[in-house]
Protein backbone atom coordinates (compact mmCIF):
# COMPACT_ATOMS: atom_id res chain seq x y z
CA UNK A 1 0.00 0.00 0.00
CA UNK A 2 1.45 3.37 -0.94
CA UNK A 3 1.81 5.99 1.76
CA UNK A 4 0.78 8.53 -0.88
CA UNK A 5 -1.03 7.42 -4.02
CA UNK A 6 0.75 8.30 -7.29
CA UNK A 7 -1.17 10.50 -9.68
CA UNK A 8 -2.79 9.18 -12.83
CA UNK A 9 -0.62 9.40 -15.93
CA UNK A 10 -1.78 10.84 -19.23
CA UNK A 11 -3.80 8.31 -21.17
CA UNK A 12 -1.06 7.45 -23.65
CA UNK A 13 1.52 7.15 -20.88
CA UNK A 14 0.45 3.92 -19.25
CA UNK A 15 3.32 1.45 -19.34
CA UNK A 16 4.06 -1.76 -17.58
CA UNK A 17 6.59 -4.55 -17.73
CA UNK A 18 6.77 -6.07 -21.20
CA UNK A 19 4.58 -3.29 -22.57
CA UNK A 20 7.52 -0.89 -22.61
CA UNK A 21 8.61 0.02 -26.11
CA UNK A 22 11.64 2.09 -27.06
CA UNK A 23 11.84 1.78 -30.83
CA UNK A 24 15.60 1.23 -30.72
CA UNK A 25 15.93 -2.54 -30.45
CA UNK A 26 14.92 -5.57 -28.40
CA UNK A 27 13.48 -4.69 -24.99
CA UNK A 28 12.70 -8.24 -23.92
CA UNK A 29 15.06 -7.93 -20.94
CA UNK A 30 13.68 -4.57 -19.77
CA UNK A 31 11.78 -4.99 -16.52
CA UNK A 32 9.64 -2.64 -14.45
CA UNK A 33 10.35 -3.30 -10.76
CA UNK A 34 9.46 -1.85 -7.36
CA UNK A 35 11.38 -1.26 -4.14
CA UNK A 36 10.07 -0.33 -0.69
CA UNK A 37 12.46 2.31 0.66
CA UNK A 38 11.35 3.93 3.91
CA UNK A 39 7.89 5.39 3.26
CA UNK A 40 8.42 5.29 -0.51
CA UNK A 41 7.40 2.74 -3.09
CA UNK A 42 10.06 3.36 -5.74
CA UNK A 43 9.47 2.25 -9.29
CA UNK A 44 12.58 1.55 -11.36
CA UNK A 45 13.50 0.16 -14.76
CA UNK A 46 16.06 -2.64 -14.99
CA UNK A 47 17.61 -2.88 -18.45
CA UNK A 48 19.29 -6.23 -17.74
CA UNK A 49 22.65 -7.51 -18.89
CA UNK A 50 25.80 -8.73 -17.16
CA UNK A 51 27.88 -5.57 -17.48
CA UNK A 52 29.04 -3.02 -14.92
CA UNK A 53 26.07 -1.67 -12.92
CA UNK A 54 25.09 1.91 -13.77
CA UNK A 55 22.50 3.98 -11.92
CA UNK A 56 20.73 6.51 -14.18
CA UNK A 57 19.02 9.48 -12.49
CA UNK A 58 16.54 11.67 -14.38
CA UNK A 59 16.05 15.43 -14.09
CA UNK A 60 13.47 17.60 -12.36
CA UNK A 61 9.84 16.93 -13.36
CA UNK A 62 11.10 14.09 -15.56
CA UNK A 63 11.04 10.29 -15.20
CA UNK A 64 13.12 7.14 -15.55
CA UNK A 65 12.01 6.96 -19.17
CA UNK A 66 14.26 9.92 -20.06
CA UNK A 67 16.94 7.27 -20.61
CA UNK A 68 14.85 5.08 -22.92
CA UNK A 69 16.72 6.21 -26.04
CA UNK A 70 20.23 6.18 -24.56
CA UNK A 71 20.03 3.04 -22.41
CA UNK A 72 19.64 0.54 -25.30
CA UNK A 73 22.86 1.95 -26.80
CA UNK A 74 24.76 1.07 -23.61
CA UNK A 75 23.02 -2.13 -22.55
CA UNK A 76 25.50 -4.47 -24.20
CA UNK A 77 28.23 -3.16 -21.87
CA UNK A 78 26.41 -1.89 -18.78
CA UNK A 79 23.56 -3.04 -16.56
CA UNK A 80 21.44 0.09 -16.22
CA UNK A 81 18.97 0.79 -13.44
CA UNK A 82 16.80 3.89 -13.88
CA UNK A 83 14.45 4.86 -11.02
CA UNK A 84 11.60 7.32 -10.86
CA UNK A 85 12.92 9.53 -8.07
CA UNK A 86 10.91 10.72 -5.07
CA UNK A 87 7.78 12.55 -6.22
CA UNK A 88 8.33 11.68 -9.89
CA UNK A 89 6.88 9.18 -12.33
CA UNK A 90 5.16 6.30 -10.54
CA UNK A 91 7.18 6.57 -7.33
CA UNK A 92 5.40 7.81 -4.20
CA UNK A 93 4.67 11.54 -4.20
CA UNK A 94 5.95 12.18 -0.67
CA UNK A 95 5.20 15.62 0.83
CA UNK A 96 8.78 16.16 1.99
CA UNK A 97 12.31 14.77 1.67
CA UNK A 98 13.52 16.79 -1.33
CA UNK A 99 16.74 17.87 0.36
CA UNK A 100 20.01 16.42 -0.96
CA UNK A 101 20.63 14.15 2.04
CA UNK A 102 17.24 12.46 1.84
CA UNK A 103 17.40 12.14 -1.95
CA UNK A 104 20.86 10.57 -1.61
CA UNK A 105 19.58 8.18 1.05
CA UNK A 106 16.75 7.14 -1.31
CA UNK A 107 19.34 6.00 -3.85
CA UNK A 108 21.47 4.24 -1.23
CA UNK A 109 18.30 2.41 -0.24
CA UNK A 110 17.70 1.42 -3.85
CA UNK A 111 21.26 0.10 -4.16
CA UNK A 112 20.75 -1.92 -0.98
CA UNK A 113 17.48 -3.28 -2.37
CA UNK A 114 19.17 -4.32 -5.62
CA UNK A 115 22.04 -5.86 -3.63
CA UNK A 116 24.92 -3.74 -4.93
CA UNK A 117 27.56 -2.17 -2.72
CA UNK A 118 28.85 0.19 -5.39
CA UNK A 119 27.74 1.53 -8.77
CA UNK A 120 28.73 4.04 -11.39
CA UNK A 121 26.15 6.84 -11.36
CA UNK A 122 24.99 9.27 -14.03
CA UNK A 123 22.47 12.06 -13.64
CA UNK A 124 20.81 14.41 -16.09
CA UNK A 125 20.00 18.00 -15.12
CA UNK A 126 18.71 18.04 -11.49
CA UNK A 127 19.51 14.32 -11.46
CA UNK A 128 23.13 15.43 -11.79
CA UNK A 129 22.73 17.30 -8.50
CA UNK A 130 21.30 14.20 -6.84
CA UNK A 131 24.16 12.14 -8.29
CA UNK A 132 26.85 14.55 -7.06
CA UNK A 133 25.35 14.64 -3.59
CA UNK A 134 25.10 10.85 -3.56
CA UNK A 135 28.81 10.66 -4.43
CA UNK A 136 29.66 13.24 -1.75
CA UNK A 137 27.46 11.76 0.99
CA UNK A 138 28.16 8.07 0.31
CA UNK A 139 31.61 8.02 -1.36
CA UNK A 140 32.05 4.27 -0.88
CA UNK A 141 28.90 3.60 -2.96
CA UNK A 142 29.85 5.51 -6.15
CA UNK A 143 32.72 4.28 -8.34
CA UNK A 144 32.47 6.84 -11.14
CA UNK A 145 30.21 9.82 -11.73
CA UNK A 146 28.77 11.41 -14.88
CA UNK A 147 26.94 14.76 -14.84
CA UNK A 148 24.82 15.15 -18.01
CA UNK A 149 24.17 18.87 -18.45
CA UNK A 150 23.45 19.12 -14.76
CA UNK A 151 24.90 19.06 -11.29
CA UNK A 152 26.89 22.22 -11.94
CA UNK A 153 24.01 24.72 -11.90
CA UNK A 154 24.79 27.32 -9.24
CA UNK A 155 22.09 29.97 -8.92
CA UNK A 156 24.47 32.29 -7.10
CA UNK A 157 26.65 32.60 -10.21
CA UNK A 158 23.94 34.27 -12.29
CA UNK A 159 24.46 38.03 -12.71
CA UNK A 160 22.61 39.91 -9.96
CA UNK A 161 21.74 36.63 -8.27
CA UNK A 162 18.93 36.65 -5.72
CA UNK A 163 16.69 33.89 -4.46
CA UNK A 164 13.70 35.58 -6.09
CA UNK A 165 15.40 35.72 -9.50
CA UNK A 166 16.66 32.15 -9.24
CA UNK A 167 13.31 30.70 -8.16
CA UNK A 168 11.66 32.48 -11.09
CA UNK A 169 14.27 31.11 -13.51
CA UNK A 170 13.73 27.50 -12.41
CA UNK A 171 9.96 27.77 -11.83
CA UNK A 172 7.75 24.87 -13.00
CA UNK A 173 7.46 24.65 -16.78
CA UNK A 174 4.27 25.44 -18.65
CA UNK A 175 2.20 22.28 -19.13
CA UNK A 176 -1.17 24.01 -19.42
CA UNK A 177 -3.82 22.73 -21.77
CA UNK A 178 -4.99 19.30 -22.82
CA UNK A 179 -2.76 16.48 -24.00
CA UNK A 180 -2.68 17.56 -27.64
CA UNK A 181 -1.83 21.15 -26.69
CA UNK A 182 0.92 19.95 -24.36
CA UNK A 183 2.42 17.71 -27.03
CA UNK A 184 2.04 20.41 -29.67
CA UNK A 185 4.15 22.87 -27.69
CA UNK A 186 6.90 20.33 -27.18
CA UNK A 187 6.74 19.28 -30.83
CA UNK A 188 7.26 22.91 -31.85
CA UNK A 189 10.11 23.38 -29.38
CA UNK A 190 12.01 20.26 -30.44
CA UNK A 191 11.33 20.58 -34.16
CA UNK A 192 13.01 18.02 -36.40
CA UNK A 193 14.23 15.81 -33.54
CA UNK A 194 10.66 15.06 -32.41
CA UNK A 195 9.73 11.39 -32.83
CA UNK A 196 7.42 8.73 -31.43
CA UNK A 197 9.89 7.78 -28.70
CA UNK A 198 10.07 11.34 -27.38
CA UNK A 199 6.29 11.70 -27.61
CA UNK A 200 5.90 8.61 -25.45
CA UNK A 201 8.66 9.56 -23.00
CA UNK A 202 7.39 13.06 -22.20
CA UNK A 203 3.96 11.69 -21.33
CA UNK A 204 5.45 9.63 -18.49
CA UNK A 205 6.25 12.91 -16.71
CA UNK A 206 2.69 14.25 -16.56
CA UNK A 207 -0.86 13.18 -15.85
CA UNK A 208 -4.30 14.15 -17.09
CA UNK A 209 -6.61 15.58 -14.42
CA UNK A 210 -10.37 15.14 -14.15
CA UNK A 211 -10.94 18.08 -16.51
CA UNK A 212 -8.66 16.67 -19.20
CA UNK A 213 -5.92 19.17 -18.38
CA UNK A 214 -2.26 18.13 -18.22
CA UNK A 215 -0.39 18.53 -14.92
CA UNK A 216 3.19 17.76 -13.92
CA UNK A 217 3.42 14.66 -11.73
CA UNK A 218 5.92 16.57 -9.58
CA UNK A 219 3.65 18.66 -7.39
CA UNK A 220 4.33 22.43 -7.22
CA UNK A 221 5.04 22.31 -3.49
CA UNK A 222 7.60 19.55 -4.03
CA UNK A 223 9.16 21.40 -6.95
CA UNK A 224 9.55 24.36 -4.58
CA UNK A 225 11.43 22.18 -2.08
CA UNK A 226 13.87 20.97 -4.72
CA UNK A 227 14.81 24.43 -5.96
CA UNK A 228 15.21 25.67 -2.39
CA UNK A 229 17.80 22.91 -1.87
CA UNK A 230 19.56 23.98 -5.08
CA UNK A 231 19.83 27.53 -3.77
CA UNK A 232 20.70 26.73 -0.15
CA UNK A 233 23.26 24.02 -1.01
CA UNK A 234 24.65 24.93 -4.45
CA UNK A 235 27.11 22.93 -6.52
CA UNK A 236 30.08 24.82 -5.05
CA UNK A 237 29.40 23.18 -1.68
CA UNK A 238 29.30 19.68 -3.15
CA UNK A 239 32.13 19.43 -5.70
CA UNK A 240 35.06 19.51 -3.23
CA UNK A 241 33.55 16.57 -1.31
CA UNK A 242 33.52 14.21 -4.31
CA UNK A 243 36.35 11.67 -4.39
CA UNK A 244 35.56 9.49 -7.41
CA UNK A 245 36.51 10.17 -11.05
CA UNK A 246 33.90 12.53 -12.47
CA UNK A 247 32.93 13.56 -15.98
CA UNK A 248 30.88 16.68 -16.68
CA UNK A 249 29.02 16.47 -20.01
CA UNK A 250 27.51 19.91 -20.68
CA UNK A 251 25.39 20.80 -23.70
CA UNK A 252 27.23 23.26 -25.91
CA UNK A 253 25.05 26.14 -27.08
CA UNK A 254 23.31 26.01 -30.42
CA UNK A 255 24.52 28.69 -32.89
CA UNK A 256 21.73 31.14 -32.07
CA UNK A 257 22.62 31.00 -28.35
CA UNK A 258 26.41 31.03 -28.62
CA UNK A 259 27.93 34.09 -26.99
CA UNK A 260 24.80 35.05 -25.06
CA UNK A 261 25.00 36.00 -21.40
CA UNK A 262 23.24 32.75 -20.48
CA UNK A 263 25.74 30.66 -22.46
CA UNK A 264 28.68 32.45 -20.86
CA UNK A 265 27.20 32.04 -17.39
CA UNK A 266 26.76 28.32 -17.98
CA UNK A 267 30.39 28.07 -19.08
CA UNK A 268 31.49 29.79 -15.88
CA UNK A 269 29.44 27.31 -13.87
CA UNK A 270 31.03 24.36 -15.67
CA UNK A 271 34.51 25.81 -15.14
CA UNK A 272 33.81 26.38 -11.44
CA UNK A 273 32.54 22.81 -11.02
CA UNK A 274 35.58 21.35 -12.77
CA UNK A 275 37.93 23.39 -10.58
CA UNK A 276 36.08 22.26 -7.47
CA UNK A 277 36.42 18.57 -8.29
CA UNK A 278 39.44 16.60 -7.10
CA UNK A 279 39.34 14.25 -10.07
CA UNK A 280 37.12 15.73 -12.74
CA UNK A 281 37.12 16.74 -16.36
CA UNK A 282 34.72 18.13 -18.95
CA UNK A 283 33.51 16.87 -22.32
CA UNK A 284 31.28 19.36 -24.14
CA UNK A 285 28.77 18.00 -26.63
CA UNK A 286 28.58 20.75 -29.19
CA UNK A 287 25.51 22.53 -30.55
CA UNK A 288 22.86 20.56 -28.74
CA UNK A 289 19.95 21.04 -26.36
CA UNK A 290 19.57 20.45 -22.63
CA UNK A 291 17.96 17.06 -23.34
CA UNK A 292 21.08 15.69 -25.02
CA UNK A 293 19.64 12.18 -24.85
CA UNK A 294 16.87 13.20 -27.25
CA UNK A 295 19.06 15.09 -29.72
CA UNK A 296 22.40 13.25 -29.78
CA UNK A 297 21.89 9.89 -28.04
CA UNK A 298 24.63 8.07 -29.95
CA UNK A 299 27.26 10.68 -29.12
CA UNK A 300 26.15 10.81 -25.50
CA UNK A 301 26.27 7.02 -25.20
CA UNK A 302 29.77 6.99 -26.72
CA UNK A 303 31.03 9.59 -24.24
CA UNK A 304 29.48 7.72 -21.31
CA UNK A 305 30.85 4.37 -22.46
CA UNK A 306 34.36 5.68 -23.06
CA UNK A 307 34.54 7.25 -19.60
CA UNK A 308 33.20 4.21 -17.78
CA UNK A 309 35.57 1.91 -19.69
CA UNK A 310 38.50 3.72 -18.07
CA UNK A 311 37.47 2.30 -14.72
Amino acid sequence: MLAFEPRRLAKKARFGGSGLVDGHGDVSSLRELWADIGNLKVRYLDWGGDGQPLLALHGLASSAHWYDIVAPLLRDRYHIYAPDQRGHGQTTSAPDGYDWKTLSDDMVGLMDHIGLDQMAVMGHSWGGNVATNLAANAPDRVSRLIMIDGGFLDGRLFPGATWEAFSHRVRPRDVTGNREEFLGRLRNQLGVIWNEDIERIVQTMVYEDEDGEIQDILRPENHAQTIRAMWDEPASMTMPRIECPTLIVPAGPTPERAGTEFAETRRRMVDAAEKGLKNGRVHWISETIHDIGYHKPQELAQVIGDFLAEG
